[in-house]
């Protein structure tokens, strides 16, 4: 095992992978394959497949340059547990302020501490006390504090890519305390926003008797952490040259000939309860209703690839969704011109930009979003002499940084429709404004940007805050 400097970087998350961009990757993959390219390092996560062995399978290793993915198997108990159930049923729809939607159960919150604890387990003979471990999103809150009871005593970094609800409502998940509690084994912890971190220093200074220090760090009974602001970019050079890529003019192109000079929006979403679907048509509708102009002259396209669509909120979600669409198409179609388009296709990041390009209007319309990269991808992907508009929900992430979109609040239907009327109507010359100052924030705040600022600030983590070993081993048992 070769040994840096500064020790290696060794990131942990759900899904491995890819680390060349074949026009796939998401906004995690990006970031941190740029990382892992230049420093080398390990990338150790679930291998995507189900065995009889489940977390006690044999690791797989493929070798890229000087990175290392390494994956282990999980058996179908462990998978539904782990994923489908306390992550995907408890934390997603929890940390969403979906409280209507979440269910608890202590099956699989048993199960997702198990496959915390044998991933941990796995990953320890893999790592020395001089690497550097990133562990990544909310199926792994646990992994940290499993992880130094198995004996690492380096610096341990942990970036949690949705929101983090507030007290009130995190309070609702039975164990809230232990998951926190845990969390407080990570020597420093990223969020997306300054709200998401203002509520998980809120629930330790008023859940677990913390307090804040000065420089970003919380005390909580004897034990010092830095929680900190990450917003994740993307890399915006790639996907503006994604964007005059012939396979996007392709697409660009074919857009603009179904429009038939008509004005295109877009909405790019998983189908997700997240998102605001159902909201953003209702504001389409009242666009239509109350801005009657409109009527034959816009075009709007949904590209919603299905996305856990075993679990019933989400076949729920579609079903609503086509028959909202199905019911508007009906009521304002004429012979030559159907408003709406629902795609549950899914296509590469190459086709999506040409698409972005060929838009009017994106909206980007989240009832509750950690950050949200399409609005990102959308800036970067504009033409900046004739670019569109992005209509942003206040509910994203992004909307930190880009305060130049049209900011909407998408369950106020006629507030939605209004800023649709705005943005179909709006002067060139205040487009090109808007969208040259959402371009400087996108091209400055990029995923490789994102991951060197998180990686600095960890390996300057203070490990004086570490409790010594035995102490440490207490403060992360859990109380029974």
């Amino acid at each position: 095992m070769t040994h840096h400097q500064k020790g290696r970087l060794v990131v942990v998350s759900n899904r491995v992978g890819p680390l060349t961009d074949e026009g796939k990757a998401g906004g995690l993959a990006v970031g941190l394959a740029d990382a892992l390219k230049r420093r080398g390092g390990l990338w150790f996560g679930w291998s995507g497949e189900t065995s009889e062995e489940g977390t006690f399978s044999e690791e797989k290793t493929e070798v890229f340059g000087g990175t290392a993915m390494t994956t282990i198997d999980m058996t179908e108990e462990e998978l539904e547990g782990f994923y489908h159930g306390y992550a995907n049923r408890s934390l997603w729809p929890l940390l969403h302020y979906r409280l209507d939607l979440v269910q608890f159960d202590r099956q699989s919150d048993r199960v997702y501490r198990s496959v915390n604890q044998r991933f941990a387990a796995r990953l320890a003979p893999l790592v020395t006390d001089d690497d550097l471990v990133w562990v990544h999103d909310y199926h792994f809150f646990y992994l940290g504090s499993d992880l130094r009871r198995c004996g690492y005593k380096g610096r341990l970094g942990f970036f949690l890519h949705i929101p983090f609800a507030s007290p009130e409502i995190f309070m609702a998940l039975p164990g809230a305390h232990d998951l926190v509690h845990s969390m407080l084994a990570y020597d420093l912890i990223g969020f997306q926003t300054r709200q998401d971190r203002r509520n998980f220093v809120n629930f330790c200074i008023h859940e677990l008797g913390g307090h804040k220090l000065p420089g970003d760090r919380i005390e909580v009974g004897g034990r010092i952490v830095q929680a900190s602001v990450f917003p994740i970019g993307i890399d915006a050079e790639g996907f503006a040259r994604f964007a005059v890529s012939p396979e996007a003019g392709e697409h660009e192109e074919m857009l603009r000939d179904l429009a038939r000079g008509r004005l295109q929006i877009v909405g790019v979403d998983r189908l997700d309860y997240s998102k605001g679907l159902v909201e953003r048509l209702l504001g389409f509708e009242r666009l239509l209703e109350d801005f009657p102009d409109n009527r034959g002259g816009v075009n709007f396209l949904q590209i919603a690839p299905l996305s856990r669509s075993e679990l019933d909120a989400y076949i729920d979600l579609r079903a609503e969704l086509e028959g909202l669409a199905g019911r508007l198409n009906g009521r304002f179609a004429t012979l030559d011109w159907t408003p709406i388009q629902i795609m549950t296709t899914g296509f590469t990041r190459r086709a999506l930009a040409g698409i972005y390009r060929a838009a009017r209007v994106c909206m980007v319309t989240p009832l509750r979003d950690g950050m949200n990269l399409v609005a990102k991808e959308f800036v970067a992907a504009q033409d900046p002499t004739d670019p569109g508009v992005l209509i942003l929900s206040r509910f994203a992430g992004a909307r930190a940084e880009l305060m130049d979109a049209l900011i909407v609040n998408p369950y106020a239907t006629d507030e939605v429709a209004r800023a649709l009327q705005r943005a179909l109507t709006m002067p060139l010359a205040e487009r090109q404004e808007r969208h040259q100052a959402m371009r400087e924030k996108v091209f400055h705040g990029t995923a490789a940007h994102w991951c060197e600022s998180f990686l600095t600030a960890l390996e300057s983590a203070e490990p004086e805050a570490r409790l010594p070993a035995d102490a440490a081993s207490d403060a992360f048992s859990a109380p029974a």
